[in-house]
């Protein structure tokens, strides 16, 4: 028991120095502000410090500045990046923060870039300066950093317009809205349709003439009513119940009305269609024309 307890102590002490090291934290952090068309060395530069808030003074932050931020994230003393890493902007008399992500490679080395076009209403209009503050985490057991590292003053551009936002949409009554439908299609005037009708009338004699002169023979007719009655008589209906249903379409009927009764006639002049002309075929294999 002696000889356990002696070493015990060494692999606790080791494990607790581990566990200790183990802290997310940053290194080589620089800030810096520069606006438009300010040269090499111009601007606001400052290093920030892990442990330490940069206290003497507010950093301030114009509408044509740039806020960025370089470092490196760290796990204990290992450049490592994190699952997550934020700048925070915080309102202090509201208490409403705003997070902005950094961009980090695997060894750590990351930034972040702040213009007063990011910052919400919120934020851009507080009268006092915003607490920056670091927050890194990620996986596992190493403690996550939270820390304040510095205080950023928005100036306000008094000669642009404040830029206020919409006030948000509520549920209330509306304004009344009136639909204007379009007016039913109109049949075509009837002079026309009767010109129509008459030009497909006087057709019809001319039709029946080409016929018998191209030797059209209704001499079979009667024979083929004898040998396939049933298909002839329903082909030959069929055929003139959809002109019916063509002509009450036109004449009354809507599509809902045409469709049921088309799709009923259909296949009953397919199937009985199909059989006369068996029995067509036939009669021209035996050579009767």
């Amino acid at each position: 028991m002696r000889v356990i307890r002696t070493l015990g102590v060494p692999i606790l002490a080791a494990a607790s120095a581990v566990q200790a090291a183990s802290k997310w934290g940053f290194e080589d952090a620089t800030l810096t502000v520069q606006g438009k068309g300010t040269g090499v060395g111009g601007g606001v530069k400052e290093q920030l410090s892990p442990t330490s808030p940069l206290t003497s003074y507010a950093v301030t932050l114009t509408s044509a500045d740039t806020l960025k931020i370089i470092l490196t994230t760290i796990d204990g003393k290992t450049g490592k990046k994190p699952h997550q890493a934020f700048l925070t902007l915080r309102e202090p008399a509201t208490g409403l923060e705003e997070s902005f992500p950094f961009s980090i490679k695997d060894n750590g080395k990351g930034k972040v870039e702040v213009t007063q076009k990011d910052l919400p209403h919120q934020l851009l209009t507080s009268s006092k300066p915003l607490k920056a503050s670091l927050v890194l985490a990620s996986f596992g057991a190493s403690t996550p950093y939270e820390s304040h590292v510095f205080d950023l003053a928005v100036a306000q551009d008094t000669s642009a317009p404040a830029a206020v936002p919409s006030a948000p949409e509520r549920y209330v009554s509306k304004p009344e809205i009136n639909h204007i439908f379009n007016a039913e299609p109109k049949s075509p005037p009837k002079i026309i349709s009767l010109f129509f009708l008459l030009a497909v009338l006087f057709t019809l004699p001319a039709l029946f003439g080409l016929w018998v002169g191209l030797g059209a023979n209704f001499d079979h007719a009667g024979k083929a009513f004898s040998e396939s009655p049933v298909s002839h008589s329903l082909f030959l209906g069929s055929v003139l119940s959809m002109e019916g249903v063509f002509f009450l379409y036109y004449w009354s009927w809507n599509l809902f009305q045409t469709l049921p009764v088309a799709l009923v006639i259909g296949p009953v002049a397919f199937v009985s269609g199909s059989r006369a002309l068996t029995e067509v075929q036939e009669r021209r294999l035996a050579g009767e024309r």
